[in-house]
């Protein structure tokens, strides 16, 4: 029995539970700026100072916009400029051309001396009619064609200097998809190439257009069950060779065969001053012959 006050013997120590030891919290890594962020920046850039000089206030309002010559590599999205109209993006180095969603009004664009090797979205723009591509990086004419085929108002058309332009007869091809290129590489586009490109491009039509004679229609039926209704082949000489790089169509308009070869050929351009038009000594000394200025006499040859 206890004496009154006295206080109850401690409880014994509780056994010390090690608890493991926490791992470091890691922080999530920051993934480091894209390489495209100060492209899309100094892009921006380039449009507010636009917008600056010329005073736009809405975007509603803005409808062209000059941005060449800003060494640019990739450009923001232009879709808030719904009524733009016109566009220069010439002597940049853009790649692509992806920032052409939604501008659908947009009827002149200039993307010439570029870096392009695709013109990927720009079968949106129908409004376009004029559009230069030239000197780019655009290899496949096939992909080409295929954008800009849905552009029914496109009259001016340039891809001059570009790998494509070494395709055989490439001119021709371009006018065959494209028949509402009125200008194309800075050429006015001729009947006599439209008769060509049909005679390459669509035998049907063409055989149906050489059996049009005196206002009569004749049998043309396109059926190789019937041979006799056919024109035959025409054959040629056994001594005939052809080379692999020559083009083995044959026409029968003489003047057709000539101008499709003409084409494949370079031009020689000579220039020389037109001696004529420049008065000797003694004609200056009596004044015989007016002083005209004196002319250039420029030759060219395919």
């Amino acid at each position: 029995m206890g004496l009154a006050g006295s206080s109850a013997p401690p409880a014994p120590p509780r056994p010390r539970v090690l608890e493991p030891h926490p791992m470091p919290r890691t922080l999530p890594k920051r993934s480091p700026p894209r390489a495209s962020e100060p492209a899309l920046l100094s892009s921006l850039q380039a449009i507010e100072d636009q917008l600056k000089i010329y005073g736009y206030k809405r975007d509603a309002d803005v409808f062209e916009l000059f941005l060449s010559q800003k060494k640019l590599t990739e450009v923001v999205d232009l879709s808030r400029f719904r009524k733009l109209k016109y566009l220069w993006l010439h002597h940049n180095k853009l790649s692509g051309i992806a920032f052409l969603t939604r501008n659908y009004c947009l009827t002149e664009l200039y993307l010439n001396n570029n870096a392009l090797f695709e013109i990927e979205g720009l079968r949106c723009l129908s409004s376009l009619h004029v559009l230069l591509l030239h000197h780019n990086e655009l290899t496949s004419i096939e992909a080409t064609v295929k954008e800009l085929k849905g552009m029914l108002h496109l009259k001016t058309l340039s891809l001059c200097q570009n790998p494509l332009c070494q395709y055989n007869l490439y001119r021709l091809y371009i006018i065959y998809h494209l028949p509402g290129v009125e200008l194309l590489d800075r050429n006015q586009v001729t009947e006599k190439e439209r008769r060509s490109m049909i005679t390459i491009f669509n035998h049907k039509k063409a055989h149906i257009i050489q059996s049009i004679a005196f206002g009569r229609k004749v049998d043309a039926s396109w059926n190789p069950k019937l041979p006799l209704k056919q024109k035959p082949a025409q054959k040629l000489p056994s001594d005939f060779a052809f080379a692999d790089n020559v083009d083995k169509t044959v026409f029968d308009d003489p003047e057709d065969a000539v101008f499709v070869r003409s084409l494949k050929r370079s031009v020689m351009t000579r220039t020389s001053m037109n001696w004529d038009t420049v008065p000797t000594r003694e004609e200056k000394y009596f004044e015989e012959k007016g002083l005209e200025t004196t002319r250039m006499l420029t030759i060219t040859l395919r």
